[in-house]
This record gives structure tokens, C-alpha cells and sequence, in this order.
């Protein structure tokens, strides 16, 4: 009788950080279109704290300050680079060529290959936008005088959270392509909600109070905006408890749906691209 030997944890970390380094350095290798998608994040630094705090110019506005505008806007734009995921693109692409089946023959699952795959990158654009981030803050010092940050334990928890909520949530859509010939619209879509309820246009404290509890119902406010206030000191106490057990109920249940949707996808795959 033949021995199958089974997966050990040791083969398995050796894949996954195959599989990061190999993204690592594709990343790496694509810099200047790196640059330009970070080019986005940089316009948006500009001109939204200068709006905000020209706003709050006649008094706090929902207990923001100019500096506190200027400050929420540097962290949310410089923790979504790691938080927020948009895998999905990419998923569905292959899905609709046919190159997904290369990934049915891996040594290694589909989420695994996916998340470290996107992983490599969710780390690398930070990196690339810390150089702007860092002129920013020296453009703004005049507002960042009396701000405090809190990177405590629970900030660094929820970041990690946040960024698992955003993965799960974008891989669960993803499979929507194994069912749909034209993913994309739904894709689309997906960004409406998620830049007003993450509180990457605005802070979700601004929101009208049926707004606000509505943010809370989904897990757009899971992912960016959670860790920004946790960092900025707006969200305290009590409450950074249940934002993270609301985190993590997201990512168990996302994570399910998304296995579902992965069963009963590949029985719709064909595999024959266009």
C-alpha cells in the first residue's frame, strides 16, 4: 500500500512565501504604474483636507477642527493602501479567459494563492505612497500641531481586521464571475456604497444619524474606517471593543460565504475563455 505523505505546515509556509515573493517582485518590477495609481491617493490628499478645513474655518463641524479634518484625511489614505483590496478585477479577468483553471491545478488552495498574491501588493503600495505621505505631512504642519495619534494594540488589530473584511468581501464578489458572464457592473457598483460607508470620501461620523447606524450594518465601515478613528483617538473605550468584535464577525461570515460561493461556482465553470 502506497503512502500518500500529507502537507506538512512547514510546505505550506514555503508556499505562501513563494507565492509573496513571487508578487513582491512583480510589484516591484511595475513601479511607475505603481505610481500612477498612487497619483489618485495624492489628489485626493490635496484637495479634500484643504475643502474640510476651509469648511470648519467658522467652527468645529460634528466635533472636527481643521487640524482634525487634515489628520483623519492622512491616515484613512494612508492605511486604505493596505486595508482595501480590489482583487477582484483581476479574478474576474481570468475567470473570463480561462486562465483560471491554471489555479484548479495548484499545490496550493485558490484563497490562499489569492491572498497572498494580493498581499504583496497591499504592502508595497504604502511603501510607494510614503515618500508623497511624508510631503503631505510637511505641507500640513501648520494644522498637525496639537493632533495626537493612538497606535495602540487594538489600532494595529483592527488594521489587520480591516484588511481581512475588505479581502474576504472582494473575493466572495469575485466569485461571482464562476455564475455571471459579465461580472464587472456588479463590480462597479460595489464602489458606491463602499466610498461612502469606508469613510474614505468623508467621515462617517459626518452622516446623518440614520446614515450612521445604517454604515454600521455593513462592512464597509469595517475596513478603513474603524482603524482610522481607532488611530485619530475618535473612537475610544467600549466602543473600540465592539468596532473589532464587528470586524470579526464580518470576516467569519465572509469568509463562509465566500466558500460557498466558490462550491457552487466551479460547478458553473467551463473553463473555454473567449
Amino acid at each position: 500500500m502506497i503512502a500518500i505523505a500529507q502537507p506538512t505546515w512547514r510546505s505550506t509556509l514555503r508556499k505562501w512565501r513563494a507565492i509573496f515573493n513571487v508578487y513582491v517582485q512583480d510589484g516591484l518590477a511595475y513601479r511607475a504604474s505603481g505610481l500612477i495609481w498612487v497619483t489618485t491617493d495624492v489628489v485626493t490628499a490635496v484637495t479634500m483636507p484643504l475643502v474640510w478645513a476651509a469648511a470648519s474655518q467658522g467652527g468645529a463641524i460634528r466635533g472636527f477642527a481643521a487640524s482634525d479634518f487634515v489628520l483623519y484625511y492622512l491616515c484613512i489614505l494612508l492605511l486604505s493602501g493596505f486595508v482595501t483590496s480590489h482583487i477582484m478585477w483581476e479574478i474576474a479577468m481570468e475567470i473570463r479567459e480561462g486562465q483560471f483553471s491554471t489555479n484548479l491545478v495548484r499545490p496550493i488552495s485558490f484563497a490562499q494563492y489569492t491572498f497572498f498574491r494580493n498581499l504583496s501588493w497591499r504592502l508595497i503600495r504604502p511603501l510607494l505612497f510614503l515618500p508623497f505621505f511624508l510631503l503631505l505631512v510637511v505641507a500640513y504642519q501648520g494644522h498637525l500641531v496639537d493632533v495626537r495619534l493612538h497606535p495602540s494594540p487594538e489600532f494595529w488589530a483592527s488594521l489587520v481586521l480591516g484588511h481581512l473584511v475588505s479581502f474576504n468581501f472582494v473575493f466572495t464578489m469575485a466569485m461571482l464571475a464562476l455564475f455571471l458572464q459579465e461580472a464587472q457592473s456588479v463590480f462597479e457598483l460595489y464602489y458606491l456604497p463602499m466610498l461612502f460607508l469606508s469613510g474614505q470620501l468623508f467621515p462617517v461620523a459626518l452622516l446623518p444619524a440614520w446614515a450612521r447606524a445604517l454604515a454600521h450594518l455593513f462592512p464597509f465601515y469595517y475596513t478603513t474606517a474603524v482603524p482610522t478613528e481607532i488611530l485619530t483617538g475618535r473612537l475610544v473605550g467600549p466602543a473600540v471593543s465592539t468596532a473589532i468584535i464587528g470586524q470579526l464577525v464580518w470576516v467569519v461570515f465572509l469568509y463562509g460565504l465566500g466558500r460557498v460561493f466558490w462550491r457552487y461556482g466551479l460547478r458553473h465553470y467551463t473553463g473555454i475563455g473567449m
